[in-house]
Formats: C-alpha cells, structure tokens, sequence
C-alpha cells in the first residue's frame, strides 16, 4: 500500500487534501492519520514517539513464545523505554502478566498512559531514568532502546521528524545496553528473562557484554523477516 492509499483508508476524506499536503512536507504518514496497528491493537502515535515497526511486533511475539516455554505462572513485566506503550500493551494482552513500562519522557509516558486507556490496559507507569525509580524484581525485563550511532546515517523522513531521544545512544548505540545489562541483576528474579531488540550489526558486541555480567546465562541471537541480527535474548534459567 502507497502513503497516499494508506490516507485514502485510514483518514477521513474532508481531511484527505491536508493530509496529502503534510505527506508532500515529508511528515510520516503514521504521524498524519494519529495511529498505527500494533500486534492487532490501535496504538495512537504523534512526534513525541517512535513509530512502532513490524521488527517490534517481531519482538514481542518471540518473547512471548520464550516466556510461554519457561513460566507457568503469573509473571511480572518491566518495559525500559516505552514510548508509545505499544510492546507493554501487546504483552499485557496476551499475558497472564504483571506489566510496568518506565520512559524518562513526560510526553512520551502521556502518549502511553492514553494508548493503554483506549486499549483498557492496566499497565503502571513510572517516570524514570532507566532504573532510578525502578526498585521491584522481574521475570522478564524488554526493550527497544535507543540503538542508532550518532555518526550513522538513517532515512529523512526517521531524522527529521521521530524523537531523537528515542533513536540515538553513545559508544556507538550500545551506550544503553550496557547501562541496562550492568544493572538489571538487581531488579531480576533468579529464573529471568532479558529481551532486546537490538541493530542488525550489533549483536556480537551486545553479546559480549552480555557474556561480561551474565557468564552462566544463555545468550541467544534471532533474526529478523529480513533476516538480519535483530533480537538478543539473556535466558537465565535459575538452576
């Protein structure tokens, strides 16, 4: 489907000729209709917040065959950098699960907090700085963070209108998941899960810093539809 078709489907058609001159102007369409379709859940979207990708999706249902493999139980949840809340509600959904999602944006959290309303989600919601406000224990801690080097080329239409904030990270896009790997033990219960999605050209660094603070746990890597490095998952199977 071209962008003018998918605002031919989605926009009402007295808004049509606005949204085609906003799409002329380089806004995403995602950005000119509010919403997009998550894991089958409207999920509403505006310049505060990432545009969720099928990669996301991809995420989640991986993650959710893992933690259907390893628990049978009611299970506690904690999204790092959840923007739209979209990989919190999908999870929540198809869960029997405890979910909490943390983001150090106020507009991206707001953004959140209504999705999970419009998709009578019971999901909490903390502002923090990755940890700081965080002080419970885990079954499975997930994140798309902030992965794309400062240095590196992405498309126009990403850089010029989606949240910095939300795409780039230091030390050449791993500054995140180190900050995460190195802490997370404190907030993990023994038997854990750590989903990432990650870029395609970083697993074998991410996979090594994992190795530094998880040397007994399970590191696996799993592709994209592409076929690309896309996910990395730190099984810790607490025996």
């Amino acid at each position: 489907m071209t962008d003018i078709e998918y605002l031919k489907k989605y926009l009402p058609s007295d808004e049509l000729e606005e949204g085609i001159k906003k799409l002329k102007k380089g806004i995403p369409v995602q950005y000119i209709v509010g919403n997009v379709d998550f894991y089958g859940y409207k999920i509403n979207v505006n310049k505060n917040v990432l545009i969720p990708r099928f990669e996301t999706e991809q995420l989640v249902s991986i993650t959710i065959d893992y933690i259907n493999k390893m628990f049978d139980k009611k299970i506690n949840i904690l999204d790092i950098g959840t923007g739209s809340g979209c990989i919190s509600i999908a999870l929540k959904k198809k869960l029997n699960a405890d979910v909490t999602a943390i983001d150090i944006s106020d507009e991206a959290l707001e953004v959140a907090i209504n999705n999970a309303k419009e998709n009578d989600c019971e999901i909490n919601f903390i502002k923090s700085d990755l940890f700081n406000n965080v002080h419970d224990k885990y079954d499975v801690i997930i994140s798309n963070p902030p992965y794309i080097s400062y240095d590196e080329e992405i498309m126009d239409i990403v850089k010029n209108n989606e949240p910095h904030i939300a795409l780039y990270a230091e030390d050449n896009g791993l500054y995140f998941y180190e900050q995460i790997i190195s802490k997370c033990s404190s907030y993990l219960k023994e038997k854990s899960i750590i989903a990432f999605e990650i870029g395609y050209t970083q697993a074998s660094a991410i996979s090594k810093i994992a190795k530094i603070y998880f040397p007994t746990s399970k590191i696996i890597v799993e592709k994209d539809l592409q076929g690309k490095d896309r996910f990395l998952f730190i099984i810790n199977k607490g025996d």
